[in-house]
């Protein structure tokens, strides 16, 4: 028999995700519309977040993808139809909105493995000014968004585990066994921006990690801050930074594996000189990890985070990034996200910053955004203006 989390633990996942994680941690207003993207697999988790979006007062708007279409589409496209774009359609999508929410579901998260990578960046490159006006709403403050995982059994495979102890998982990373998950999110919210504001009280300079196979440097840049939480992702438990890019020097080993474009990469090693990386290595798929590097500035850093262990109840590699880049377990984790950066991470008001502005100060701009994770022992120093140094994070914890 088929696993199938409770009526309850949907209810409250959906409760979360509304009352919470959108809106920046304050969940929705009456009148606020809202776009729900959701896998076909995750339609019991969608109905309930569809009623509790109704229940607030808002408007719901529907989208459900099947993953059959997907794998017709890149099989049987010509490079016109990889490319097209309905830009009149996804404009007034962007002007009406005011929170978009995805819940991801695959049947297979391996269905694409045999389609050719490069159709699937084109597919992807041709959808880069939509990111672009979703980005300039979110500068603007109209635009929340949040992702969730609705666990299935392809997933469950994938990291080899049961159904359900990949749901346990869930159900531990996002509170769904607590009565009132919301108030633990908010709790565990404050917490999380109390690591961050200490990292912003310090003048850092650079960062440098330390890790098995792993001797890396972080040019923070000027005017950045670290943020975390505030319900972009669910779960999140992660800090980050969005550093400049030019600053990157040394190396890094990520023993965590990468799902990318429906299919995996595993031991992957990247050398960076003077912001770029210039060497890319992977135990298995390195054919793909290189024309995912080949994109526009997608050799660049566009983030850099690190998770406390104590604050994350994730103890399972997931096959997911979205809760991989989150893992608790018994280090932690530190991660980078080669591609574009992340304008919330500027220390001032992103409305007042123009396209050559981000440029200039090294926020990297890219169609790809592709989170790579390291959930080893390590040890990460922050180097202050002065020439201090100072442990920010050791034994996946941050000790300052």
């Amino acid at each position: 028999m088929t696993f199938m989390p409770s009526k309850t633990k949907l209810e409250r996942y959906a409760q979360v995700l509304i009352n919470f994680a959108l809106g920046k941690g304050k969940g929705i207003r009456k009148g606020d519309v809202v776009y729900l993207q959701l896998d076909s697999l995750a339609l019991p988790l969608g109905i309930e977040v569809y009623k509790e979006i109704l229940k607030q007062g808002g408007f719901p708007m529907v989208k459900i993808y099947e993953e059959k279409f997907s794998k017709a589409f890149f099989e049987q496209a010509n490079k016109e139809q990889l490319s097209f774009f309905p830009k009149k359609l996804n404009k007034t999508l962007v002007n009406t909105i005011d929170h978009r929410i995805y819940l991801i579901a695959p049947r297979n998260p391996l269905l694409l493995k045999n389609i050719e990578s490069k159709k699937i960046i084109a597919a992807k490159k041709s959808k880069s000014l939509l990111k672009k006006w979703l980005f300039e709403k979110e500068d603007k403050g109209k635009l929340t968004w949040t992702l969730a995982l609705y666990g299935t059994k392809g997933l469950a495979d994938q990291a080899g585990l049961s159904l359900s102890e990949f749901w346990e998982q869930i159900e531990k990373a996002c509170f769904l066994d607590k009565k009132d998950a919301v108030s633990v999110w908010k709790k565990v919210d404050t917490e999380i921006h109390d690591f961050a504001n200490k990292l912003n009280k310090m003048p850092i300079d650079k960062i440098h990690i330390i890790a098995r196979n792993t001797d890396l440097w972080i040019e923070l840049g000027k005017k950045r801050k670290f943020i975390g939480g505030g319900g972009a992702n669910i779960p999140s438990f992660e800090i980050f930074t969005s550093p400049d890019w030019r600053g990157t020097e040394g190396y890094i080993y990520f023993d965590m594996p990468l799902f990318r474009y429906g299919s995996l990469i595993k031991g992957i090693y990247l050398e960076f000189k003077n912001g770029r990386i210039v060497k890319a290595k992977a135990k298995k798929n390195q054919k793909l990890l290189l024309e995912i590097i080949s994109q526009k500035n997608a050799d660049k850093v566009g983030e850099f985070s690190l998770t406390d262990r104590r604050l994350s109840r994730i103890n399972k590699f997931m096959a997911n990034t979205l809760y991989d880049e989150n893992y608790g377990g018994k280090y932690g984790n530190s991660h980078i996200a080669i591609g574009s950066s992340y304008h919330d991470t500027f220390d001032g008001d992103v409305r007042s910053v123009s396209a050559q502005e981000w440029k200039r100060m090294g926020f990297n701009e890219s169609t790809e955004h592709c989170d790579i994770i390291n959930s080893e022992r390590k040890m990460v120093e922050a180097v202050l203006q002065d020439g201090t140094k100072k442990v920010i994070y050791k034994d996946g914890k941050f000790v300052m």
